[in-house]
């Protein structure tokens, strides 16, 4: 079975192909993504309208470039899949448009994926796949969250953000320096040329005894610094804020993921999404990981970002585990605001 995945969600436009195998993980057979971060620079960040704009534009050549890169055509797709939701509504409009459109010309089943599962599932296609069950930590632009996952779709929220997700602490702090957008990759190297211990920015929520997160107040620490240090802050002065503003960040993604892994008793941990390409967070979590005798599973670095093979990878696992069905009903609806632990409910919001 060949699936053909497509992403949208917010800016970045994904296709790929995978296949699935008789044993083991499907393969993936070619991908391609095109980012709009130049278009949104000039906005520092993402303007909606601008980004589902794009999405048309990219999404049917990139299609294209997907299929002659695998040698394959669209006779060859058995389930097209697509991004149902989280993320920004018309960008994900889009993608479920063409989606549905393209398998009903084809005579093809059609299945809508959650983007967060994608993300859970892209270590995966690793060159060290993980193996069930394990604690995932979904660290992205938007969401930061702790999951017990048992198998595909059996998934149980240990503890999530209460207000800005770890990617957001990032980007916003980010542009409270200066650094433009997009701001995490800018400060994380800025922050590789900064002393950690220079500024004592708060931990929010270290030791509450639970597995939630809070950032919000770490940003506002981040402003207050950033305030005393004048009009004209020096390099050296922005790098160790910066290097300060990583370190507080990932302490708390490191201990609190640490208690996840002790309160379950699991000792596999996978990360994922945006952040999880850390350089710094990757460093301190195989430290942990060595040091206790567990296993830390990462996606490849191109697949941290949105990207389609992480789409076509989790509906193809969900059809194998028979966690989910393929619809001949090309009728098309997607769920902007949609909780990973929700996953089947039928009460989720939609948009038509």
């Amino acid at each position: 079975m060949q699936v053909l995945g497509i992403e949208s969600s917010c800016d970045e436009t994904g296709v790929a192909l995978v296949r699935t195998r008789a044993v083991g993980t499907p393969e993936l057979r070619a991908h391609a993504l095109h980012s709009q971060i130049a278009m949104h620079q000039a906005y520092g960040g993402v303007v909606p309208e601008l980004a589902s704009r794009d999405h048309i534009r990219r999404v049917l050549p990139l299609t294209r470039q997907v299929l002659d890169e695998a040698g394959a055509t669209l006779a060859d797709v058995d389930v097209v899949a697509f991004t149902r939701g989280p993320g920004l509504a018309g960008a994900l409009l889009v993608g479920a448009g063409v989606a549905c459109a393209l398998a009903a010309a084809l005579g093809k089943p059609v299945l809508g994926v959650h983007h967060l599962e994608g993300h859970l599932l892209s270590p995966f296609l690793s060159a060290d796949p993980p193996e069930f069950p394990f604690v995932a930590l979904l660290v992205s632009g938007g969401h930061t969250q702790l999951m017990r996952v048992d198998a595909v779709g059996q998934y149980t929220l240990l503890g999530e953000s209460i207000d800005d997700a770890a990617g957001e602490a990032f980007d916003k702090s980010a542009k409270l320096m200066g650094l433009g957008y997009p701001g995490g990759p800018a400060l994380s190297r800025l922050a590789i040329t900064g002393r950690a211990d220079a500024f004592a920015l708060p931990r929010p929520l270290l030791h509450s005894g639970d597995l939630d997160f809070s950032f919000a107040g770490l940003k506002t620490a981040v402003l207050t610094q950033h305030r005393k240090l004048g009009d004209a802050p020096t390099p050296a002065q922005l790098a160790d804020l910066a290097a300060s503003t990583q370190a507080a960040i990932v302490e708390v993604l490191v201990k609190k993921s640490i208690a996840a892994l002790k309160a379950t008793g699991l000792r596999r941990l996978v990360v994922s999404g945006g952040v999880g390409a850390n350089a710094e967070l990757r460093r301190q979590l195989d430290a942990a990981a060595l040091k206790r005798g567990w296993r830390v599973h990462y996606p490849e670095l191109a697949l941290c970002t949105d990207n389609g093979a992480m789409i076509a990878l989790a509906a193809a696992m969900r059809l194998q585990a028979g966690a989910g069905q393929a619809s001949m009903d090309h009728a098309f609806d997607v769920r902007p605001r949609w909780p990973l632990d929700q996953i089947d409910s039928p009460a989720a919001p939609r948009v038509s």
